[in-house]
């Protein structure tokens, strides 16, 4: 993958319906080239899909947070089945350093927000929790 190919993944990331002669015109390409390296893009792999982003996507849940969770011992797993169990929760991710996992929060509001990290920090195993909330957010190719 060479520079023109990152730029044009770039392009598609700010809009992947665009048309490919805007393509072209924005990476001062011919549409037959901007064509061809979509095709050899996908057919890599580089390109896994195409997708939507829905209003609901956007604006479903006016309250959104990263919680940052500490485990006890060895029960990650049974914790991370736990708060997948849990509307709220988008997504729960293990990492590594400080935290044992960071979870994905939306809520319609601040008062549910709240409800919603009581219940995870009487989740057995849990032991020290640290909660942000999201002002903002700028997805990656988009402004």
């Amino acid at each position: 993958m060479d520079d023109t190919d990152t730029r044009l993944l770039s392009e598609l990331r700010r809009d992947g319906r665009a048309a490919i002669s805007d393509l072209a015109d924005s990476l001062g390409l011919s549409r037959a080239t901007v064509r061809a390296r979509m095709e050899r893009l996908v057919e890599r792999g580089e390109i896994a899909g195409f997708t939507v982003v829905t209003r609901a996507d956007v604006t479903s849940a006016a309250v959104r947070a990263l919680m940052m969770i500490g485990i006890e011992g060895k029960g990650a797993e049974r914790t991370m089945a736990r708060l997948a169990g849990l509307p709220a929760v988008q997504a729960v991710h293990s990492t590594n350093g400080r935290w044992d996992l960071i979870v994905d929060l939306a809520t319609q509001t601040l008062q549910e927000l709240d409800e919603v990290i009581f219940r995870i920090r009487n989740i057995d195993g849990v032991m020290t929790s640290e909660t942000n909330l999201l002002l903002s957010t700028r997805k990656a190719g988009r402004r």
